[in-house]
């Protein structure tokens, strides 16, 4: 039995990833930070859609900022492979808080990769890189393409990018980055753009919000599935040698046209509800990203299979069906009250 170390793992990538592997009969293991509230919710149904997942699906606490806690993890587990999707992953979020992402979405990776070294442990690393790294470079933007990046995020991204390269060549550490464009799904946290419109659109639709606020409608996107993107994760801890693939699906889409899309589909018109409001504008824009995957496709033998619609109706049938329950307690509350009243 392989065994996987996933940091991140109660994100949407984690989420999607830990369901993968489990299939595929690993054992998983992932690193979560303490928090006040219970944050697993994501990853909360895995232990009854396994058999004797005890036995499967281990959490540690911790953080990739403790050096030394991550020695002692991979000491104690020894993986065959290990994921580090864990970050501070907001790019608007990053401007203001710049020292932290650069801690744990740059650094994080080089403790990790500092822990397989003085460990010794044999493994297999996949570095989740970002499409923000690229930046301001002209479209379409593949392995090939110089980093201009756009924001605290992308800079500490491909700094860990380089690094992961730095320790494959200097030690032979078996060291892959993944270069993956936007990969949305209903597992997607709420405070990123599709989300937020897919989950206040349905809400609209229910009348439990009017407005939706908004930042640049004219960025433009090359957004895929979640659920795809992670096969190519494990696909290229599977191959002979390591190496670095952009993963995308070849078209881009502005944030306009999402927001015209999910409105269209719920039979309304965007333009009554949604309010455009600076603080959500970046001091730094990126204006289109767009992937060639060609190296994924011929090397790994990987393509997206989710289409953008697709996609988006995945979304809204998620956010429907929570929007309806919360409608439904709402509903319930009111009936409370009045009876209250009588």
């Amino acid at each position: 039995m392989k065994k996987a170390l996933l940091t991140g793992i109660t994100g949407q990538d984690g989420s999607y990833l830990a369901e993968f592997l489990l299939k595929k009969g690993y054992e998983v293991h992932g690193l979560i930070r303490r928090s006040s509230s219970f944050n697993t919710e994501r990853i909360d149904h895995l232990y009854h859609d396994f058999h004797d997942p005890e036995a499967r699906l281990f959490l540690h606490y911790g953080d990739l900022s403790v050096s030394a806690q991550l020695m002692d993890l991979l000491s104690s587990i020894q993986p065959d492979e290990i994921y580090n999707l864990g970050a501070q992953s907001h790019v608007r979020v990053s401007f203001d808080m710049p020292e932290y992402t650069g801690d744990v979405t740059g650094l994080g990776t080089l403790r990790i990769l500092e822990a397989i070294r003085k460990t010794g442990v044999k493994t297999k690393f996949y570095q989740a890189s970002s499409s923000e790294m690229f930046g301001a470079a002209p479209p379409p933007q593949n392995e090939n393409t110089i980093f201009q990046p756009r924001s605290p995020y992308a800079a500490a991204k491909v700094y860990s990018y380089y690094i992961t390269q730095n320790y494959r060549h200097a030690y032979g550490i078996f060291a892959a980055n993944g270069i993956l464009f936007n990969h949305e799904s209903p597992r997607r946290g709420e405070t990123f753009v599709t989300r937020k419109i897919t989950r206040a659109a349905t809400q609209i639709k229910l009348g439990l919000k009017d407005k939706l606020y908004l930042g640049n409608l004219d960025a433009k996107r090359d957004w895929g599935y979640a659920g795809d993107y992670i096969e190519a994760m494990w696909l290229m801890l599977q191959q002979d040698t390591p190496d670095d693939f952009v993963i995308a699906t070849g078209e881009t889409h502005s944030v306009k046209e999402f927001l015209e899309s999910v409105f269209n589909k719920l039979d309304l018109d965007y333009k009554k509800h949604v309010v455009i409001d600076e603080r959500y504008f970046r001091p730094t824009e990126v204006d289109i990203l767009l992937g060639d995957f060609s190296k994924a496709t011929k090397v790994l033998g990987w393509q997206p299979k989710v289409s953008f619609e697709n996609l988006i109706d995945m979304m809204i049938a998620a956010d429907m069906e929570l929007a309806q329950r919360e409608k439904t307690l709402v509903d319930a509350g009111f009936r409370s009250i009045n009876k209250c009243n009588d």
